[in-house]
């Protein structure tokens, strides 16, 4: 074994709510592996030095969250032609001196969704609600699979047009206002909330009444603290196919961490550490 371990990062602001280092430091013993992964809190104002600091440590490789994942592309070396498409980056790789940018949001949310759910997505009707990051790399990954069409609500319409526009061109996609949420939702196949509404400790939060869901839709949310939000017990109530965020977060991870170690690891141990270390939290906190 390699006498001197290696670091894996988090960059984020805040990053204190994740559970990346629970996953990824459960799974490196495991495996007996001489890694170890931290979570480091850097503002936007000192995202430059901290990606120079890590290039200078021989980090081995790194998460990014947000605020940075799009202001961290203009200071890597290289960046996967997915994460260009998508204009975002979640996961870096130091190879040998040369930062190199991926995105794993979009593949671990569609490989999740596909296994836990085994939808067939061709002619499907999608809606996202959002248009930020994890929307991107969602909108991206199902817009390339054989969705009919993928209709996008945001609160800031301008943000909604702009993904619509990156979009367009791979499949049929439109934008509809707050406003048309029932209708969009009325006529969806597949609903994927991709907003923080509902995460923790907002837990009694939703974008979506709960009449609006009927049994044909599958629900689907990305986030995975609490592990079932509002959303998807609702949905669940309603008698509609769910899909919660946690099998996403595995798989986005599952990925990174194949980019770093060269090794798979086991997807379901590394969904026990997070369920532990969500389920331990919330019982220091009663």
């Amino acid at each position: 074994m390699n006498s001197q371990t290696q670091l894996i990062g988090l960059i984020g602001h805040p990053v204190s709510h994740s559970k990346s280092p629970e996953m990824h430091n459960g799974m490196f013993a495991k495996l007996d592996l001489n890694y170890v992964y931290l979570a480091f809190d850097v503002p936007p104002s000192h995202l430059k030095e901290a990606i120079e600091g890590m290039k200078a440590l021989k980090i081995k490789g790194f998460n990014v969250t947000i605020p940075h994942k799009v202001e961290v592309m203009k200071y890597l070396d290289q960046v996967s032609e997915e994460a260009k498409q998508i204009g975002a980056v979640n996961t870096i790789v130091n190879d040998e001196g040369r930062l190199i940018g991926y995105n794993t949001d979009g593949i671990g949310y569609l490989r999740s969704l596909i296994e836990e759910t085994g939808v067939q997505l061709k002619g499907k009707r999608v809606l996202i609600l959002g248009a930020g990051g994890a929307a991107r790399a969602i909108g991206y990954t199902i817009a390339n699979s054989p969705i009919g069409q993928l209709t996008i609500i945001n609160r800031d319409q301008n943000k909604a047009h702009i993904l619509r526009k990156s979009l367009e061109q791979y499949t049929k996609t439109d934008v509809l206002s707050i406003e048309q949420m029932e209708k969009g939702v009325k006529e969806a196949d597949i609903i994927v909330n991709t907003t923080s509404i509902g995460m923790a400790p907002n837990i009694d939060q939703s974008l979506i009444k709960k009449e609006w869901i009927q049994p044909n839709h599958l629900v689907s949310d990305i986030i995975y603290n609490p592990l079932e939000t509002k959303l998807i017990q609702e949905a669940r109530s309603q008698g509609a196919q769910v899909h919660s965020g946690l099998g996403m977060f595995i798989y986005q991870g599952v990925i990174a961490f194949e980019k770093w170690t060269g090794i798979t690891p086991d997807p379901s141990y590394m969904r026990l550490k997070v369920i532990e270390s969500i389920k331990e939290k919330g019982r220091n906190t009663c």
